[in-house]
């Protein structure tokens, strides 16, 4: 039997940041994962190997994952960066135009391959001395008072006072505790791909939501299209569409799809060029109806599934670590880790950050979705009026401030 403070399972961007997070603590972790993982792979270079997946890694966590020694470790030339966004509505007249510089900032946040961002966390996970168990599924969750007993399915046994579950949408942990999951189904499939620019990008972020003729009949969903700027004159997109365009889109061949992207981005950037295949997943929204249960902590993924209309989703779970460290950093001395009234301190603040990125995204769907003329209308007289500074400039500070 092996006897730790913290067992996180999953090995994914979030458990990864958690275990070195808690071992910079002072706790002793071990993490689990059923798949195998290693920092040594090589990774690929060229316009045709950029990752598919990319995300959107705001300031303040770009700051932490530097505190954790992970950001220096980061190939530097594949790091986007963020310093103005412009949001179009479907009238198309003039978009809403976000400045960093606005409210005195450099970025409103930086854009990096997972790949890249999860080799640099296993770097530092082997550095930090963290114990890993890989390749092996969970096959048992026992729970007592101060305990988490978690066997694997080689027999292996962890003990520890705290579980950690980022496990993903589909969490194993989550299923053994009995956790329900409020869902909603988006009725959209998110397209991502990667693109050459004829024109510089000039590091702006642009979106687009879309309630054109193909959408309506495609089931009457609006379409929500991002162009992420990559160095050089790259792009990320994600093409968060109605289901059934969406599946129209994946099978057009690469020219007519790469047309479709620059006609439905008004050619802001030119010509565009593929750079690999499109993939497309399913979008819903999954929330756990609790996120402790004894001393079984929900994070990421495993917590709460979002719209990646915000940008926000790995965001969100980088702040879980971020609360959970801080709270069990707050506690006294004789004050057990699992400790009731530090796991409710982080239940609350985890409820009152997500409930503030769910009315924004939730909101933003609901009102570009409706096809109604009025609404239509009231939506892009608001774009329109939000160009007023003191507005903009809050709208900023809340993009920034995850």
């Amino acid at each position: 039997m092996l006897k730790t403070d913290i067992t996180i399972v999953g090995a994914g961007l979030v458990g990864l940041s958690a275990a070195v997070a808690m071992r910079n603590a002072g706790y002793e972790v071990v993490l689990v994962d059923r798949q195998l993982h290693g920092a040594d792979n090589t990774l690929p270079e060229g316009d045709a190997d950029w990752d598919q997946r990319i995300y959107a890694i705001s300031p303040k966590n770009a700051q932490w994952l530097n505190d954790l020694g992970v950001w220096s470790l980061l190939d530097s030339t594949r790091i986007g960066e963020m310093h103005a966004m412009e949001i179009w509505g479907d009238a198309g007249a003039q978009p809403l135009s976000l400045l960093a510089e606005d409210v005195n900032a450099d970025d409103l946040g930086f854009i990096i391959e997972e790949r890249a961002l999860k080799k640099a966390l296993m770097r530092q996970v082997e550095v930090r001395g963290v114990r890993t168990l890989f390749g092996n599924p969970c096959a048992a969750l026992n729970m007592a008072p101060g305990q988490a007993r978690l066997q694997l399915d080689n027999g292996q046994v962890i003990e520890s006072a705290l579980l950690v579950a980022a496990d993903g949408v589909h969490s194993w942990v989550r299923q053994q505790l009995g956790i329900a999951v409020e869902q909603k189904d988006y009725r959209q499939t998110a397209i991502v791909a990667n693109f050459i620019t004829e024109k510089p990008h000039g590091n702006i972020a642009r979106q687009w939501f879309r309630q054109d003729g193909a959408d309506a009949d495609a089931g009457g969903h609006c379409g929500i299209l991002a162009w992420l700027p990559l160095p050089g004159n790259k792009i990320s997109i994600v093409w968060s569409a109605p289901a059934r365009y969406a599946d129209t889109l994946m099978q057009l061949d690469d020219a007519a799809f790469t047309s479709e992207v620059m006609c439905a981005g008004n050619a802001a950037l030119g010509r565009l060029t593929m750079m690999g295949a499109p993939a497309a997943f399913p979008l819903a929204l999954k929330k756990a109806v609790a996120v402790v249960q004894g001393n079984v902590v929900l994070a990421g993924d495993a917590a709460h599934r979002i719209h990646p209309m915000a940008g926000q989703g790995v965001n969100l779970g980088f702040r879980d670590i971020v609360d959970l460290v801080g709270v069990l950093s707050g506690r006294h001395s004789l004050q057990p880790i699992y400790d009731d009234s530090l796991l409710k301190r982080y239940t609350r603040a985890r409820k009152a950050d997500l409930s503030n990125m769910l009315m924004l995204t939730n909101g933003l769907y609901h009102l570009f979705e409706s096809q109604n003329p009025v609404v239509r209308t009231v939506r892009n007289w608001g774009l329109s009026a939000t160009n007023r500074q003191a507005i903009k400039k809050e709208l900023v500070k809340q993009a920034i401030a995850l």
